[in-house]
Formats: structure tokens, C-alpha cells, sequence
């Protein structure tokens, strides 16, 4: 379906490196190294998630490397302590895991992401299973699109449905992400239906409204005394002249 938020399965890492609940913490440290990753899913099984360990899981025993916390730092740290003197996944990992499922949006991976402050997310399937992994340039990826495939996307499914009609009422600019959607429409209370649903097309990066009074001050022509509506550039919902 046009204009469908994608789902997490579009951009995720299909060949996921996952450790085994015994896995030692050297073999933790040289397999982060190896794929350049900061984290990794702890499977149990046929590949259910159990947990997920990360650099912040391995770096207390770094950190109290040379000598004993004070007495303050023992209360308030006891689980960082724990993790100081661990030696398998198992004794590592935070668990339960934070996952998301591979039908989720990318948007739902970010709130997820930022809610609980991790930088990647396993991606499991309804049983559970590992079916990849999905990080944080993962869910960025949708920036890369180009502005004509913006422009396209914005035009057939946005402005069609909405205005439609045999002379295009509103035109679409995209530059570097930012949409500007220009002309002067009738309904004006579909101008905040519109900018919600150019704002929720992947790689929108803004969408401003261009009203028909500043396209005619553009042009050096005067505002118009009737007919089309005034569509107010900064959009309250309550601001209408219809």
C-alpha cells in the first residue's frame, strides 16, 4: 500500500551474530570487535532472545580493575559491581531483552530505542526467535531518499487524494528532505491533514505550507479579495477564513 510507514524487516541486519548464554567474556569483547557492533543478543535453544549484553555490561570490570569502590559506590552500584566479577553472558546480560518485532515501524523501533537507551534492538519474530538486528543508522536510512522520489511519493499519495481535481491546486518541493507544499485550496481544514501526512513519509526531514496570498506577493500580484480560501502559513486549526 502507498504510503505505508515502513516496517523495521525493510532496513534490518538479516545475518545476526548472537552469543550463547555460556559464552565466555573474552569471546563477548572479540566478537564486538570483529563486527564492529556494540551490542549482542544472548539466544538460548533454537534462537530465543533471552537477553542482550553491551559495551555498558562489559565495561565495569575495566572499571574497577584497580581497587575497591567506597562503601557509597558499592551501595549505589551493586548491580555494576556483580557485572565486574562476571564471566559468561549469562552472569552479563540485561535481560529481559528490549525487542521489537520485524511488522513494527521504524518509528516504533525509535521511540523504543530512545525510551529505554539502547542503540540497537533484536528483532524477533512472534516465538521469540532472533530474525535480526536493527540499530540506530538502521532506522536513519529512510534520509537517504532522494527529493524527486519525495516529490512523487508526496504527490500520489498525499495531494491526489486530497485535492484532487484537473488542475493541480498544490504544488510539492522538496530540497534536502524539507517539503514545501504551495497553492491556495478551498478546505482549509484539510492544510493540517495534509502537512501530517507529508511529515510521516520516510525521509521527510520538514514540511512548511505555502498559502496562496504569499505566492501572489511572490509574484508581485495582489492578494485576492474572494473566491479561493486564506490558508495561514502558521497553521492553528482555528485561524481559517473559509
Amino acid at each position: 500500500m502507498y504510503g505505508s510507514p515502513r516496517p523495521v524487516s525493510d532496513v534490518m541486519t538479516r545475518a545476526a551474530v548472537a552469543v550463547g548464554r555460556d559464552t565466555p567474556f573474552k569471546d563477548i569483547v572479540v566478537l564486538m570487535h570483529q563486527w564492529r557492533v556494540s551490542a549482542l543478543p544472548v539466544v538460548e535453544g533454537e534462537g530465543v532472545v533471552i537477553g542482550v549484553v553491551s559495551e555498558a555490561d562489559l565495561l565495569p570490570k575495566e572499571e574497577f580493575r584497580d581497587g575497591d569502590p567506597d562503601r557509597f559506590t558499592q551501595l549505589r552500584r551493586l548491580a555494576d559491581l556483580a557485572k565486574a566479577g562476571a564471566r559468561t553472558a549469562a552472569e552479563l546480560m540485561t535481560s529481559p531483552a528490549v525487542t521489537v518485532g520485524p511488522g513494527a515501524t521504524l518509528a516504533h523501533a525509535a521511540r523504543l530505542m530512545a525510551g529505554h537507551g539502547v542503540k540497537r534492538l533484536p528483532v524477533v519474530d512472534e516465538a521469540g526467535l532472533l530474525r535480526g538486528i536493527v540499530s540506530r543508522a538502521d532506522l536513519l536510512k529512510g534520509f537517504l531518499r532522494d527529493d524527486g522520489e519525495l516529490v512523487e511519493e508526496i504527490r500520489r499519495d498525499v495531494v491526489a487524494p486530497l485535492f484532487p481535481g484537473p488542475a493541480e491546486p498544490v504544488r510539492v518541493e522538496v530540497s534536502d528532505g524539507a517539503v514545501t507544499l504551495a497553492g491556495r485550496v478551498r478546505d482549509t481544514s484539510l492544510v493540517p491533514v495534509a502537512a501530517r501526512l507529508a511529515r510521516a513519509v520516510e525521509g521527510v526531514v520538514d514540511v512548511d505550507w505555502r498559502t496562496g496570498d504569499e505566492e501572489d506577493r511572490a509574484a508581485g500580484g495582489a492578494a485576492p479579495t474572494g473566491g479561493a480560501a486564506r490558508v495561514p502559513a502558521a497553521w492553528t486549526g482555528a485561524d481559517r477564513d473559509v
